[in-house]
């Protein structure tokens, strides 16, 4: 697959689902590191990766005294491990099982003496095959897995963009490997009804804790339309939610999956995609915010409040 230029790139679903699919079992494996380390942040945002320069990242996660990172570098497609007394790992990243994949990151954390148990399946999909006898995903496009990458980066730029809007609690743009999307959330303050859960393969009490509070929430999914599609949902629904008027004109409501979207090939080919996908995320975020009675006086915020003052050195 030829690799395209152009700032928001374009990479059909149907051209790369395999790939997709493969990816989601990696990213699920590295996901799971993480977990195994890191100790609880409200609404598990201790589990998530990060769109870094050249891919995604765990960050830094704590081990003992020292800490570790795994990255996945889609600009040289190598799965990247570094630790912090000076240990670096690694392999290429090209078609291989999820087993063989399970087994090559597990052996090389054993190299570096980072001792990790996880959670032996996937979470979030059916069937949850075992990652050490899942054979059945095996394919690698680089070229694909580049333009998801470059998706991804535009993805959360924008979305860096409209977090910077709001000052009450919000969580940052990161991507959440059960559902493999990208996401950014924002929270009235208020506690909300127990989620009822229903997600494949993954407990009841893991939504629970996800969805504890209020919340108004916005992403990319590699899914949903042709090219993927940005989404925007809130929990619990407020009465009218669905039936409120969003742009741009491409958005739509979708019962189906109970929340706003907007495909990723409306904004790509806009005049103006980061303005046209600004206008989604906070006409729906207003659409959730105003029925639902949030105090937006205090929770928004003007992300230009000092621009007067930054021609100044400080």
């Amino acid at each position: 697959m030829a690799v395209e230029r152009q700032a928001w790139p374009r990479l059909r679903v149907a051209d790369w689902q395999e790939t997709r699919d493969t990816l989601h079992m990696w990213t699920q494996i590295v996901g799971k590191i993480r977990l195994a380390h890191a100790p609880l942040v409200n609404h598990w945002w201790q589990v998530t990766l990060y769109v870094s320069p050249r891919g995604l990242t765990t960050s830094t996660v704590p081990y003992g005294t020292g800490a570790f990172d795994i990255e996945f570098d889609f600009v040289d497609h190598r799965l990247r491990m570094r630790t912090s007394d000076g240990g670096v790992r690694g392999f290429g990243l090209q078609p291989m099982p999820v087993a063989e994949f399970h087994a090559r990151t597990m052996g090389l954390l054993d190299e570096l003496g980072v001792s990790t148990r996880i959670q032996g399946h996937p979470n979030e999909v059916e069937p949850a095959i075992p990652f050490a006898e899942d054979d059945r995903h095996a394919a690698y496009d680089a070229g694909a897995a580049h333009l998801f990458w470059r998706q991804l980066l535009q993805a959360s730029r924008v979305l860096g963009e409209f977090r910077s809007r709001f000052a009450g609690k919000v969580s940052p743009v990161h991507f959440f490997w059960g559902s493999m999307d990208l996401a950014c959330t924002r929270f009235s303050g208020r506690d909300a009804p127990e989620h009822p859960g229903g997600a494949p393969n993954c407990g009841d009490w893991v939504m629970v804790e996800a969805y504890s509070q209020e919340l108004s929430s916005c992403g990319f999914w590699p899914g949903g339309g042709e090219e993927g599609a940005f989404y925007a949902y809130a929990y619990p629904e407020p009465d009218g939610f669905a039936g409120q008027r969003v742009g741009p004109s491409a958005a739509f409501y979708s019962r189906e999956n109970g929340q706003f979207l907007l495909p990723y090939e409306a904004v790509r080919t806009a005049p103006d995609p980061d303005g046209d996908l600004l206008e989604f995320l906070q006409s729906t975020y207003e659409a959730a915010a105003g029925p639902g009675r949030w105090d937006r006086a205090a929770l928004e915020s003007d992300p230009a409040r000092w621009a007067h003052r930054t021609h100044r050195p400080l």
